[in-house]
């Protein structure tokens, strides 16, 4: 609920009034004494879902802007009347939390927050997400999230959009931009410094590091990640509700792609780069469209029919340039879905025509298949996709199990499914059952 305070223009009082008590709303009007054009102060706790309509109402009698409005949270209100006005409006507008459009743009305009101090959290939640990168640390990464103060410049360019507010609309994409640009310089910088100080291994690879492999094969189900962050966060912001664990949503689909950007800059790798930098811009715009989508369904519009038109037509602009945006990338993120099908079919055909050597009607049924290690390379210069380039089989062997031949079997079945140009390896370890 919520604590409105009004402000009365001089010969606007009984007009302010007749709006309350025609809406059944208690109130208390004060004498303004400042001498300036105003003739009093009106209080009266209404729904949080009655904000917008009543204040639209007031409009309407001409209690415009220039008047001041201050909107309080009311924790408690004891009133059987407040009770009654509560249900009235719960019942028209169908939804008891959904707050006024102008507390809407106060809190995307507080979760914007200066730029200094985007700037600095930014630059440090990079910087902490490469190092859980490298350190393949889970924990690390995920307080990196924490962290990171993406949601406010996505939700006020949302916000902006849907009630024709060009200038936080505009402060929203420029502060996004420049996040983006930030993470990755930042984790550019601490990765080179990290290799260049040989804190660690000169031989490492980051790409055979899990938490770095996660972002180098981003698939449709990375869209689905950033869409449900994007609805998230626009639920959270119509509702009033803490947006600080959407926040860490919105971060888990920018922060770690954009440090690992910056290390396949750091360690020279275009593929790496180029593979998360798409993902950093797919989340981007999905997060985007989806907040986007939610606001205008929501019903959230600009004052006057003028507005809300142009409103409109932007909206619609916005939404299909980044739809169509998305549209395009996503044949990356198709190519790895189908990548990751193919790559998935293979390893389990391999499997199964190994394993079937070892069963009790294959050719060796007293050795044991303990594992079938399938790996795969880029397929030059059509990087997204993988051909099997090796394959390692251990066998286990009991005593006076019989090996021979067996290693021509296994290339033969392995031959079956991939090229016959795949390197065929064959491990024996010797085992006792007791």
């Amino acid at each position: 609920m919520r604590l409105v305070q009004v402000t009365i223009p001089a010969g606007k009082r009984d007009a302010l009034l007749s709006v309350l008590d025609d809406e059944g709303i208690d109130y208390v009007v004060t004498d303004e004494t400042s001498g300036r054009e105003y003739v009093g102060v009106v209080y009266f706790p209404i729904p949080t879902v009655a904000v917008e309509p009543v204040l639209e109402s007031l409009r309407e009698v001409g209690i415009d802007d220039q008047a001041y409005t201050v909107i309080l949270t009311a924790e408690t209100v004891v009133s059987r009347k407040f009770d009654q006005l509560k249900e009235k409006y719960e019942e028209d507008q169908g939804s008891d939390d959904r707050i006024a459009r102008e507390e809407l743009q106060a809190r995307a305009e507080d979760l914007a927050s200066s730029l200094p101090t985007y700037v600095v959290m930014t630059v440090v939640s990079a910087v902490i997400a490469t190092a859980g990168l490298l350190l393949d640390s889970p924990a690390t990464v995920v307080g990196s999230m924490v962290i990171a103060p993406l949601i406010g410049p996505a939700m006020a360019a949302a916000v902006g959009s849907v009630v024709n507010d060009d200038e936080l609309f505009a402060r929203g994409v420029r502060m996004q931009a420049l996040g983006g640009l930030l993470a990755i310089v930042s984790a550019a910088a601490f990765a080179a410094l990290v290799n260049g100080l040989n804190l660690v291994p000169a031989s490492l690879d980051p790409a055979t590091i899990g938490q770095v492999r996660e972002r180098l094969n981003p698939d449709f189900l990375s869209l689905a990640v950033a869409l449900g962050s994007g609805i998230a966060g626009a639920v959270s912001l119509t509702t009033g509700v803490s947006s600080a664990l959407v926040g860490v949503m919105i971060a888990v689909a920018l922060v770690p792609p954009a440090a690992t950007v910056g290390i396949g800059i750091a360690y020279g790798s275009p593929v790496m780069a180029v593979s998360s930098g798409v993902l950093v811009v797919v989340n981007l715009l999905s997060i985007n469209l989806a907040a986007l989508g939610v606001l205008w369904y929501a019903g959230y519009r600009p004052a006057g029919l003028f507005h809300e038109d142009n409103a409109r037509a932007a909206t619609i602009r916005r939404v299909a340039a980044l739809a169509g945006i998305i549209l395009l990338l996503s044949a990356f993120l198709g190519g790895v879905t189908y990548d990751t099908y193919q790559t998935s079919a293979v390893e389990s055909d391999i499997e199964g025509e190994v394993a079937g050597l070892f069963a009790d009607d294959g050719a060796y049924p007293d050795l044991t298949a303990f594992e079938t290690v399938v790996s795969f390379e880029p397929r030059d210069p059509v990087f997204l996709l993988h051909d099997a380039s090796s394959v390692v089989v251990t066998v286990g062997v009991p005593p006076g199990g019989e090996t021979a031949g067996l290693t021509a079997a296994i290339e033969r079945e392995v031959s079956a499914v991939v090229d016959a140009d795949t390197e065929v390896e064959v491990r024996y370890v010797s085992y006792e059952r007791a």
